[in-house]
């Protein structure tokens, strides 16, 4: 097989396997992206005068009809093919002959990776926003469900102040749509139209329209200069990745505050026996494992963001292969912070408290006490704290 970049000699085998490494895998995702991008880049050139109408149709039906089979399973991205802008273009000459050759003019596949996976991030950025919000929504409910419920309020793991299920609840609710907020900014370095720049220096000799693919895409705006666009890269994929670990940090510690109430020794809450596992030895065991699975996933999103910005730094400019290693990292911090987010809203759905074993020791209003003693005695607050203090200490 003949990649972009071939222009003799095939490729050593095992140098392939190396520096194609998971592209030919991870590039799945990026198929609906890659044939958007190419027909709007196509579309572009048509309009400058440099592709033909007939040549357009035919690219932009063959684009179409290879994301269709590619949906429906009729073939995949190769080792061979290398990744899926190789996998296209070489699928695309075979079915529409020359012209299929003329769809790379005014583009390198620098520029054209960058855009298809900023399409996705955008794309992925919505869906994660939406998960997390979701997950909120699902916190608000049970708020609401337990508006009467009292809850002690910790501090250093000891009952500090009265609280509820509801305030409880919100306040995690609250973080969690801060959290998607984050996601959402997010956005603001994922929206910038790569196309053009090619290699990193644009297309001398050329008569291109940024702005075309610009509007074509649905980006904010156009990258400027063309050099800004290599030097950019890992910057919103690190951006993305540390709101993901601001999203997994919320709803880790929501998974530990739940794993305590859900021990035999707190037991405010019952968790579905459906969302639950059992041992494979001890009768009566159900273990929470999705929390534990939840609250362990921060490390991974910590290590992901560690190496997207351990891969970027130090790198002169202009494109370098370490780029391609961004990948593994931000799909897997994608994924695992969506699926977290899904998995928690549908299992707080089943969270149940049990008021009746929750009590606040009489301790607990210490501090309402205090303050009452300001208010309706005059005392300063110090005063006031020290006498709270000593009745307490009375037998």
């Amino acid at each position: 097989m003949k990649r972009l970049w071939d222009k003799g000699e095939p490729l050593d085998q095992r140098v392939l396997r190396y520096t194609a490494g998971e592209d030919h895998v991870l590039d799945a995702r990026l198929v609906p992206y890659d044939v958007q991008a190419s027909i709007a880049h196509a579309a572009m050139l048509c309009a400058q005068g440099l592709l033909s109408e007939s040549d357009l149709k035919s690219i932009q039906s063959g684009l179409e009809s290879l994301a269709k089979g590619h949906a429906a399973g009729e073939w995949e991205i190769t080792l061979e093919d290398e990744d899926v802008h190789t996998a296209l273009e070489t699928r695309l000459t075979g079915a529409i002959g020359d012209a299929g050759k003329r769809i790379h003019l005014g583009r390198s596949r620098n520029d054209q990776v960058l855009v298809a996976l900023r399409l996705y991030l955008l794309d992925a950025a919505r869906e994660l926003e939406e998960s997390a919000r979701s997950a909120a929504g699902a916190l608000h409910e049970l708020g609401a469900r337990n508006k009467d419920t009292v809850l002690p309020g910790y501090t250093h793991m000891q009952q500090g102040m009265p609280s509820s299920v509801e305030l409880w609840a919100g306040g995690f609710a609250a973080e969690l749509e801060d959290d998607a907020d984050g996601i959402a900014a997010a956005c603001r370095r994922i929206s910038k139209n790569p196309l053009g720049s090619a290699a990193g220096y644009g297309t001398p000799g050329i008569p291109i329209d940024r702005e075309h693919t610009r509007a074509a895409l649905s980006f904010s705006e156009v990258h400027h200069p063309v050099t800004a666009v290599q030097l950019s890269r890992g910057k919103a994929e690190a951006n993305i990745v540390f709101e993901l670990c601001m999203l997994m940090q919320d709803l880790g510690k929501l998974a530990a505050d739940l794993m305590l109430y859900y021990t035999q020794e707190f037991a405010f809450i019952r968790l579905p026996d459906n969302m639950t596992t059992g041992s494979s030895i001890m009768p009566q065991k159900r273990n929470p494992d999705v929390l534990e699975l939840v609250r362990s996933a921060t490390a991974t999103m910590n290590a992901a963001l560690a190496e997207i910005l351990g891969i970027t730094t130090k790198l002169s400019s202009g494109y370098q292969r370490d780029l391609q290693r961004l990948k593994p990292p931000l799909f897997r911090a994608i994924d695992l912070a969506g699926e977290s987010a899904e998995i928690m809203a549908h299992l707080i759905k089943g969270v149940e408290f049990i008021a009746e074993n929750i009590e606040l020791d009489d301790a607990i209003f210490a501090a309402e006490k205090a303050n009452k003693l300001v208010v309706e005695k005059g005392m300063n607050f110090r005063d006031a704290y020290l006498q709270i203090a000593r009745d307490l200490q009375k037998p």
